[in-house]
């Protein structure tokens, strides 16, 4: 059974989060399907953030992997280019989730057709009401999160369709799964 209940602590960012602050143009040459250097792209995710503005690093310098299963995000999260790096990288560094006010098309698109993390819609401007640290759960079935200090709940938009999609791994797995193309 897929997992639909993620609890942990969040990271959070604001508005116009851009691929290049996801993963900065110097990585893409790595090749996601080759696992050293699928584990090289976490280890840069969300790097090109400013210092100025992100103290606590999304990925501590000299890991691979983040303490941060879930990232909190205003508007337009993963506008710029359309590099399926940037959620790869994210997934790479055991991002689970983004809650976000609203993603960039591409973007949302790529978390799904990579299978990398579930991009979820937040009706509430959550970066506005956590901060990075925050433990909170994420019901997927339920569309909502709890913030475990307070109590309080809100509500995402149900991912729907796109959800058994980024269950099954991506598109390419679902499309093997359901029988649309041959198992290899």
């Amino acid at each position: 059974m897929t997992k639909s209940v993620f609890t942990g602590p969040v990271y959070v960012v604001r508005d116009n989060i851009d691929t290049d602050q996801i993963i900065s143009a110097q990585f893409l040459n790595l090749v996601p399907t080759i696992a050293e250097e699928y584990e090289k792209l976490g280890s840069h995710a969300l790097a090109g953030l400013p210092d100025s503005l992100y103290a606590t690093r999304y990925v501590k310098p000299g890991q691979l992997d983040s303490e941060y299963p879930i990232v909190v995000a205003g508007k337009n999260f993963g506008c710029g280019s359309s590099r399926e790096h940037a959620p790869i990288a994210m997934g790479s560094a055991n991002c689970e989730i983004v809650l976000a006010e609203s993603f960039a098309r591409i973007f949302f698109r790529n978390c799904v057709a990579t299978g990398e993390l579930y991009p979820c819609e937040s009706a509430d401007r959550l970066c506005d009401l956590l901060k990075t640290g925050d433990v909170v759960t994420v019901d997927l079935d339920a569309a909502t999160v709890t913030v475990q200090a307070t109590g309080n709940v809100y509500a995402f938009k149900p991912l729907g369709d796109v959800r058994p999609v980024v269950d099954a791994g991506g598109i390419f797995n679902y499309a093997r799964q359901s029988g649309m193309i041959a198992s290899r």
